[in-house]
């Protein structure tokens, strides 16, 4: 269930580092435009930009923390278990060549 929780934060940070770059562009498409509404609207979207990317800056840098966490972890349980950590493996390898066979 993580993993599909992580695939799903992936695509949505993905999803919306595009939606930035479209309004970046769109910014700099109506930079030639005149008009104080626009103006407003630009100078609003453009600090809005700002804020979220600084937002998704510190959700990326708390993801790869607690990768980092996760991966010390499975480390440190490896080097303390190693006969389990390879029975653990050879039994997800034979679930998954079961699971890849049937297709």
């Amino acid at each position: 269930m993580s993993n599909n929780a992580d695939v799903s934060r992936d695509k949505l940070v993905s999803d919306f580092k595009v939606v930035i770059s479209d309004a970046e562009e769109l910014l700099k498409l109506t930079a030639g435009q005149a008009g104080d509404k626009l103006s407003e609207v630009r100078s609003r979207l453009s600090d809005r930009m700002a804020t979220a990317k600084d937002r998704m800056s510190d959700m990326e840098a708390v993801a790869v923390e607690q990768a980092k966490k996760v991966a010390h972890a499975t480390d440190d349980y490896v080097h303390k278990n190693p006969w389990q950590a390879v029975g653990i493996a050879a039994g997800m390898a034979f679930l998954l060549g079961l699971l890849s066979g049937r297709r």
